[in-house]
């Protein structure tokens, strides 16, 4: 569910249950669940949750100033970044001899665009048979709102972010957006599609959910 606080949108994950009263949590990875009594209204959810608005972007904007504080340092000495889902010392995925953070920084990068490009490429062309469909063409690109993406010219567009991501998460987007070459939409049809060739996909999408933000430069 996403709700307008001030200027600022927010996604909230919303657990149901016998309990009587909303609660608000939010983990150290900026993930908000709303824990509400079985048969809450959205409208209530909302008001709930824009009382306490001025403290959960409070806390919101000190995990995000804490991740900031934390990706500079990364890069310095035995700095760790996630590649297909596991950590990695930074000399291990690029050379950092004589480097200055600037050009690390951007190194770093181009190596996630190319190993994006690399994987995403191998999982299409398996995927692609299995559902029977052909993308013209697909590309790398950086995004800060969406995994991946299908046009009506059946192209796709993945962000380079899902090298960070373990490969059945990758596999996932890859069978999203493939599914979108037989439906553009996300109707019922669509659903079962992807539901075809990845049962558990919805674990996948709470992945992204959870922990997408965590994946970033």
């Amino acid at each position: 569910m996403k709700i307008e606080l001030g200027q600022e949108q927010i996604e909230v994950h919303v657990e149901y249950g016998p309990r009587k009263k909303i609660s608000i949590h939010i983990d150290p990875n900026g993930w908000i669940t709303v824990k509400a009594p079985t048969h809450t209204g959205d409208e209530l959810l909302i008001h709930a949750v824009k009382r306490h608005g001025d403290q959960i972007l409070q806390q919101l904007h000190a995990i995000e100033a804490s991740r900031a504080e934390t990706k500079v340092k990364a890069y310095e000495a035995e700095g760790k970044f996630l590649h297909l889902g596991q950590y990695y010392f930074l000399h291990e995925l690029i050379d950092t001899n004589g480097r200055s953070l600037e050009e690390l920084q951007l190194d770093l990068k181009k190596f996630y665009f190319t190993s994006c490009k690399k994987v995403i490429g191998e999982r299409i062309k398996i995927y692609q048979k299995q559902l029977k469909v052909t993308p013209k063409s697909f590309k790398i690109e950086e995004s800060h709102t969406k995994w991946g993406s299908c046009n009506s010219a059946k192209h796709l567009t993945f962000n380079y972010r899902l090298a960070m991501a373990p490969i059945e998460v990758i596999d996932y987007v890859v069978i999203h957006e493939l599914c979108h070459l037989v439906h553009m939409n996300h109707d019922r049809s669509f659903w079962r599609l992807v539901g075809s060739v990845m049962k558990d996909y919805k674990d996948k999408e709470a992945f992204l959910a959870r922990y997408g933000q965590a994946m970033t430069l």
